[in-house]
Order: structure tokens, then C-alpha cells, then sequence
């Protein structure tokens, strides 16, 4: 008897020092983006660094992408996440995609930008198709439902006088259904916001002759003025298998995010665990590596930055507009 009340003192003593170290742990949840892209091990990688810092317990999880994040953000499902700029913008001020239409989220906070995420038009080289143009009657993987791809896709063909009913087939598929339509020749086109080397766009280029579709001229200018968060941006030949010449495109903002309904505190040691170590930053990703710094983590963010953020870059004497 007297053992056994030992041994239960022992587990009831244990069982307090967890309760004590899970008292002094703030657990987070980082929505990122399908595992074929760069959203996914971007977060991982940070979620990692924040575990290493100590203080935090931080999980990232693969979702469907950017508008799923900011609803799940909303909804307290998640409590960090990595999206589009002008998603985070639209769920900010209640416009822009449907499932925000009347639900704006005035609590969205930036943490900091981390990378362009570059639209990737990518054409199978059989369907001779060299502009935006001639995606009429052409059938189209326009990113998963609800992802910010598809809303990128929507504003893309709208320069160009096209919209959805124009496609032959909109296919509204995650990005690795998306690979095997492409490869199995049933979708001749592949629209994915996704910063460049994504192992979805390279997995395509191994394995089917591809091109890029450009978007550039007085389409590029319209769609950059119309919607100021887009930048013009170039792929680099030889990003991927077969492709030998630079393609103009143009590029969001890949931000992470979360809101008010996280305290101060956390997203500082957050930041400091993550944004802080710029070494290890870049090399999570080529992403990041290519384009990743601190000085530039405060420019395009499209929603107002939170307070445990901005304590943070004003130590490292950079000015939060």
C-alpha cells in the first residue's frame, strides 16, 4: 500500500511538472499550403526553428492553400499562416473572394514578407500554346478550390479578356492532381502562384516537354495597375527542365501572417526564433534563399503588421509603416 501511494505521489508529481512546463508553452498551429509546393516546407522549417528557440511548441500543417488559411485564421483553427498578399488583404477587408464578401477580419496581422511567389503558367508543349490568349477552349488547372492560385488565375485571364466559362475545362484541382492531369494528358495547362523551383512545376518538367506562358506587355501593366499587389517578375531560364530562355511573369507576396487573438509575446519570440536567425531563414528553402532578408520582410505586406512583430523590427532599427 505504502508503495503504491509512493508511486502514485511520483506520477501525480510528474504529471504537475508537465502541467507547469505546458503552463509556460505557447503552442501554435502554422497553416501552410499543399506539400508539393513552398508554403509547406517553408513552415515546417520555421515551425522548427521556433521549437529549437523554446518557449514555443509550433506544428505546421499542409491546408489548401492561401483563402483556406485566412478563414481557418478567423475561425481560431489556426494560429499563424503562410499566404498571398493580396489574400490576406482581401480577408482584411472583406472583399474580393467570396467566402470574405460582408466577413471582413479586422484582427489579421502581418508577422513579415518571406518571398515572390511567381505565377507559373505551364503549357504542355503538344497544346502550342504561347499566350494567355490562347487558353480559350483549352482545358485548365486552375489551382485547388478556394486557393489563392485559382483568384490569381481569375485576375491573370481577365487581362487578357478571358474568364472561366472561356476555358474548355477549369479543372479546380490541388496542385499533385494537377501533375498527374498534365501528365496523363488530360489538362493542357497548369496555372500555380508558387515561388520558383516548386517541386510541383519541376516534377512536370521532368516528365513532360513543357513551356511557360508569359505574361508580360500592356496585360502585365493593367493587371500590376488594377491590383497593386502584383510586381513583374522573371523566371529564370533554366529554373526548370526545358525551359532555356527567361519568361516574364508577374509575382505576389508570400507573407506570414496571424492576428490579434495571438499575444505579443509569442509572435515576438516567433519572430526572433525565425526572422531573426536570417542564416537559417534561407536555408529552408531556395525561396527564401533567393530572396529572403530582413530589410525587405516589412515591404508589401498588404495588411497592418502585429504589435509583437513590430516590437521586434524596431529592435533590429527597422521602421514599420
Amino acid at each position: 500500500m505504502h508503495k503504491n501511494t509512493k508511486k502514485l505521489g511520483a506520477v501525480l508529481g510528474l504529471g504537475l511538472a508537465a502541467a507547469a512546463l505546458a503552463q509556460g508553452t505557447t503552442f501554435l498551429t502554422i497553416g501552410t499550403g499543399s506539400t508539393t509546393g513552398v508554403y509547406f516546407p517553408v513552415g515546417t522549417g520555421m515551425a522548427k526553428l521556433m521549437n529549437d528557440a523554446g518557449g514555443l511548441r509550433a506544428n505546421a500543417r499542409s491546408t489548401g492553400g492561401s483563402v483556406f488559411n485566412m478563414s481557418a485564421l478567423a475561425s481560431g483553427e489556426l494560429d499563424m499562416a503562410t499566404v498571398q498578399n493580396d489574400i490576406a488583404y482581401y480577408a482584411f477587408k472583406g472583399t474580393g473572394v467570396s467566402s470574405f464578401e460582408g466577413k471582413a477580419n479586422g484582427k489579421v496581422r502581418a508577422m513579415g514578407v518571406l518571398y515572390p511567389e511567381v505565377l507559373h503558367v505551364v503549357a504542355r508543349k503538344d497544346a502550342k500554346i504561347n499566350s494567355i490568349a490562347d487558353l480559350k477552349g483549352k482545358r485548365v488547372v486552375t489551382g485547388d478550390l478556394g486557393s489563392g492560385t485559382e483568384q490569381t488565375a481569375r485576375q491573370v485571364l481577365q487581362a487578357y479578356g478571358l474568364d472561366f466559362g472561356d476555358l474548355g475545362q477549369q479543372l479546380r484541382v490541388s496542385p499533385a492532381q494537377g501533375i498527374s492531369l498534365m501528365q496523363d494528358k488530360r489538362a493542357d495547362v497548369l496555372f500555380y502562384t508558387v515561388g520558383v523551383g516548386a517541386s510541383a512545376i519541376s516534377q512536370i518538367a521532368q516528365t513532360v516537354d513543357v513551356n511557360i506562358v508569359p505574361v508580360g506587355g500592356n496585360q502585365a501593366a493593367s493587371l500590376i495597375k488594377k491590383y497593386p499587389f502584383y510586381v513583374r517578375y522573371n523566371v529564370p531560364a533554366k529554373s526548370y527542365k526545358g525551359i532555356n530562355a527567361t519568361v516574364p511573369s508577374v509575382a505576389v507576396q508570400a507573407v506570414l501572417v496571424t492576428t490579434t487573438a495571438t499575444s505579443e509575446d509569442a509572435v515576438y519570440r516567433a519572430m526572433k526564433a525565425t526572422f531573426g536567425d536570417e542564416k537559417a531563414m534561407k536555408a529552408i528553402h531556395p525561396s527564401l534563399a533567393a530572396n529572403f532578408s530582413l530589410s525587405k520582410a516589412t515591404k508589401g505586406a498588404g495588411v497592418p503588421f502585429h504589435a509583437g512583430a513590430i516590437k521586434f523590427f524596431k529592435e533590429n532599427g527597422i521602421t514599420v509603416k
